[in-house]
């Protein structure tokens, strides 16, 4: 038996997959799924409750604070120690998304043992597949990740087998962040491509960037797909109305047509653990609906995905 900390809620979601959520005894203050992850103690919280500030407020607090103090979170250290943790699962990814890996890797050889610490820093779906791997071996169940990966990479190639056979490929803009906007990175365009469509602002295995709004008009997309980083479908919203106040927003064909998306980033395109297979459903129950019926919803109560216009 092994005594977990995660630091990152795909990592949570990750020991969780492969049958390890009773060994997880601390989690950070975003881990909510699977259910046991709320039972938890958090042993890292944000020093500014985000929720009623605005988008571009967001992004200039975190620029700040990242620049004065080099992480925008604080880990519980005297908590951390009660823990007694032997294997800490954290990221040097991006410092938005977690503590930083300096600082746990620093804490952690102040503690008995010292843990183990493990870095998960994925930028492509198979590095996501890599990840589960890491943590099933170092909590010495290596067995459960392959068949783990066998289960999501059947789903991959069934849905890529499929849109392989549609000859129309939309421009689909995978839109992280509205006010100032930013593309997708990393996994996030490769989703695109498997589920039939095309990122023409996506960074590939890239980290994700701050565009001109006048790239997206210049690139005309077909689609677009609010995956705001962090949002559910709920606080998407009201970004969504600040995005329809931009220049020239209804020239875009997605406006025209109606193709415009909100989707729970929160809980699939920003999360790399399992459920980024469920991410990858969404996208082509979104581009190809009648190839992908069983994927499609849209409708007002559903909590992944709804069509905004």
């Amino acid at each position: 038996m092994h005594r977990i900390v995660s630091l990152l809620p795909a990592a949570t979601e990750i020991a969780a997959a492969v049958g390890l959520i009773d060994q997880v005894v601390g989690v950070s203050h975003e881990c909510d799924f699977p259910r046991e992850a709320n039972e938890r103690p958090r042993v890292t919280h944000s020093p500014v409750h985000n929720a009623g500030l605005t988008s571009r407020e967001v992004d200039e607090w975190v620029r700040r604070t990242l620049h004065e103090n080099g992480t925008i979170y604080i880990i519980d250290e005297p908590l951390l120690r009660k823990l007694r943790p032997d294997v800490i699962l954290t990221q040097k990814l991006c410092d938005v998304c977690a503590v930083g890996y300096g600082t746990v890797a620093r804490l952690a050889e102040t503690l008995p043992g010292p843990p183990t610490v493990v870095n998960l820093e994925p930028s492509s779906v198979s590095d996501i597949f890599v990840n589960i791997r890491q943590v099933a071996e170092v909590c010495g169940v290596p067995e459960r990740a392959h068949k783990l990966a066998t289960q999501l990479s059947n789903r991959i190639e069934a849905v890529r087998r499929r849109a392989n056979r549609i000859a129309h490929q939309p421009r689909c803009f995978l839109m992280e962040w509205v006010d100032p906007p930013f593309c997708s990175g990393h996994w996030g365009p490769e989703l695109l491509e498997i589920a039939g469509g095309c990122d023409p602002l996506g960074r590939k295995h890239q980290p994700s960037a701050q565009i001109d709004w006048q790239d997206v008009l210049d690139r005309k997309p077909d689609v677009i797909v609010l995956a705001l980083c962090g949002y559910d479908v709920d606080r998407t919203r009201r970004d969504y109305e600040i995005l329809r106040g931009f220049p020239d927003f209804n020239s875009l064909p997605a406006a025209r047509r109606g193709e415009i998306y909100l989707v729970d980033a929160s809980a699939y395109f920003a999360r790399p653990g399992p459920r980024i297979v469920d991410s990858l459903e969404i996208l082509a129950g979104i581009l190809h609906p009648g190839e992908f019926p069983e994927f499609t919803s849209h409708g007002p109560d559903d909590p992944r995905v709804v069509r905004a216009g």
